[in-house]
């Protein structure tokens, strides 16, 4: 089901569209599509004065910074190669945009995210971005339960694995928001304009 409404003070969060991210294979809408969407959805909030939150992760060469813990996965030690976490040239950048840098899956934790959001009275957010089960689904249950409106564009978000994307799209999010395709999002933007 799409999304209903859009709060009049809702932003655009987009998750680690940065160079070390994008540079991976995705399903199932490829980077560049990702990409492209998150870039029209930007253009459309900053036309309409809406902040645009640009979200990337990154880590000290030290690693110290990475989230501690045992895990059956690999996680980031040491240095990155060097632009890793540059934000994607398409995303174009304005000096408007909120720039929030996170040390672990969602954007919420250790950033000052929600202090800029409820200063600039924003109600709802807007999210997209890859990893859809990781970055994106993290920063949207936190979203949830700050109590913000969460609307998840679904064909803007995309995951190293179909399956993941998937899950995240039909089985949790729905209980943490909205979900939308990029045109529907544009078509509610539109109508609160009006």
């Amino acid at each position: 089901m799409p999304a209903t409404t859009l709060d009049p003070r809702t932003a655009l969060v987009v998750i680690d569209l940065q160079r070390g991210i994008t540079g991976h294979p995705v399903q199932p809408h490829s980077a560049a599509d990702t990409i492209a969407r998150s870039a029209e959805l930007a253009a459309a909030f900053r036309k309409r004065g809406l902040p645009v939150v640009l979200v990337n992760v990154d880590f000290s060469a030290d690693g110290g910074d990475v989230p501690p813990g045992r895990t059956e996965g690999p996680a980031s030690r040491g240095a990155l190669p060097e632009g890793w976490a540059e934000l994607v040239d398409e995303l174009d950048v304005q000096p408007t945009d909120l720039r929030i840098t996170k040390r672990n899956w969602g954007a919420f934790h250790g950033t000052g995210l929600d202090v800029q959001l409820r200063r600039r009275g924003i109600t709802g957010i807007v999210l997209t971005g890859i990893a859809t089960s990781i970055g994106v689904e993290s920063t949207a249950r936190a979203a949830h339960e700050h109590g913000y409106n969460v609307t998840i564009a679904t064909d803007a978000s995309s995951d190293l694995d179909a399956d993941s994307h998937h899950h995240s799209v039909s089985k949790i999010f729905p209980r943490l928001g909205e979900t939308a395709t990029t045109a529907e999002i544009l078509a509610l933007l539109e109508a609160s304009a009006g």
